[in-house]
């Protein structure tokens, strides 16, 4: 059942005016509606809302969700909201806002402390009591030799160490970090290698910028799951649910003008094959099959790839191995769907051809899935070496590869064994 907040965030959704139906939220629902929007929502919601509206929404926020909200403002309003904030407040603001909002130091926060190794346990505790007085919240304790960051003081051990026979440094975690001007792509990385930690972002002398929790990841994972989902499908990433048809053309009608040259590659080759077609008219209907079950196999295939590069686990160049997985797996996978239709095709064939046509038609299947997964391994693999985003454009050329010569495979064996 969809929640209040959830509900609220779709009435925004589909509002002209999203300023209006925001503003007459309960202050402490506004918060998760607006960071459940899409990003073109926010920046709506932002533009449409008065100086007020925006000075009441972002006056409980934390320094770092202010600066998310304020990053949507033009910079007139974004001074005047900043000119209404307490000094301390608007310092971290001030400093979060200079930097890139796509690097590692626009996703960090403030709340942490850092404090020497040679400190006891009392003077830790207190510095934490005074930090939760001024901001209310329950800061990360990094420890440090001065100069270098050796890791994380977990809350808890202030509470059952022995300050008279261990020191702070007996309880330590490692701390995973990262530069502050290191993309959003690195540090989702290094949170997949160390998904329960916390990790520091640092300055160039390897000083402590801010922290980011998994927490602060859980937008920035959804946003990139977003992204890949508008570029496997061939949509503009700021294309938004409430742009009218005039920009939806706008913005998809290269890509299906692109699909459509590769439509007629595949009807050349079928041309190729008329008179084949004419002799055994049955072959068009098992036409879809074939290609259908190419392309699935194809976008298998470049989603684990794509995958494998993001993670840095494969490239180019080491990649023999994994196209090899990949068409071997579409052998075996031919096999088995092959046979299913050999069977199928057979039972409801009549006539001359029989068991021919079902021979003709497993085989096929297997060729054309070999393909799929020799080519929706290599596709990503080239595109990343040639420099660009295999998850945008590699669909299409997998798709015109499956199609293409799973209907010359297809309908030329066709033509060799019926004919």
């Amino acid at each position: 059942m969809a929640t209040q907040a959830e509900d609220a965030g779709e009435t925004i959704s589909m509002s002209l005016e999203p300023s209006v139906p925001f503003a007459d939220l309960p202050r402490d629902e506004r918060r998760d509606v607006f960071f459940s929007l899409p990003e073109s929502a926010r920046e709506a919601l932002v533009a449409d809302m008065s100086r007020s509206q925006l000075e009441a929404f972002t006056d409980r926020l934390d320094p770092d969700e202010v600066t998310d909200v304020l990053g949507y403002a033009d910079p007139e309003t974004r001074e005047a909201v900043l000119a209404t904030l307490d000094a301390e407040r608007r310092e971290k603001i001030d400093f979060l806002l200079s930097f890139d909002p796509e690097s590692a130091a626009g996703l960090m926060n403030l709340d942490y402390v850092t404090v020497d190794r040679s400190r006891g346990f009392d003077a830790v505790a207190e510095r934490v009591r005074r930090f939760e007085e001024r901001t209310g919240r329950v800061p990360t304790i990094l420890v440090t030799d001065g100069d270098e960051l050796l890791g994380e003081l977990p809350g808890a051990a202030i509470s059952v160490a022995d300050p008279e026979t261990e020191r702070i440094t007996d309880h330590l975690q490692e701390t995973p970090s990262v530069r502050y001007d290191r993309d959003d792509e690195e540090v989702l990385a290094v949170f997949r290698q160390n998904s329960e930690r916390t990790v520091a972002v640092l300055d160039e002398d390897g000083d402590v910028l801010g922290v980011i929790y998994a927490s602060d990841l859980l937008r920035l994972i959804d946003e990139a799951a977003g992204e890949t989902l508008y570029e496997f499908t061939g949509v503009a990433e700021e294309e938004s649910v409430l742009d009218g048809p005039v920009e939806k053309v706008r913005r998809r009608y290269k890509w299906l003008v692109l699909n459509l040259a590769t439509a007629f590659m595949a009807a050349a080759v079928v041309g190729l094959f008329e008179s084949t077609i004419a002799a055994v008219a049955i072959l068009a209907a098992y036409m879809p099959v074939v290609a259908g079950m190419g392309g699935n196999a194809g976008t298998q295939s470049m989603a684990v790839t794509v995958r494998g590069i993001s993670l840095g686990q494969v490239s180019l160049s080491t990649g023999k191995r994994v196209i090899a997985n990949e068409a071997i797996a579409g052998a075996a996978n031919g096999v088995i769907t092959g046979a299913l239709v050999a069977v199928i095709a057979t039972a409801f064939s009549y006539g001359e051809f029989g068991v021919l046509l079902g021979a003709v038609i497993g085989v096929s299947m297997v060729a054309n899935l070999v393909i799929a997964g020799f080519f929706g391994a290599l596709t990503p693999l080239v595109l990343d070496k040639l420099g660009y985003d295999p998850a945008t454009s590699a669909t299409i050329f997998i798709t015109t590869a499956t199609d293409v010569l799973g209907f010359f495979v297809f309908l030329g064996l066709a033509g060799a064994v019926l004919l």
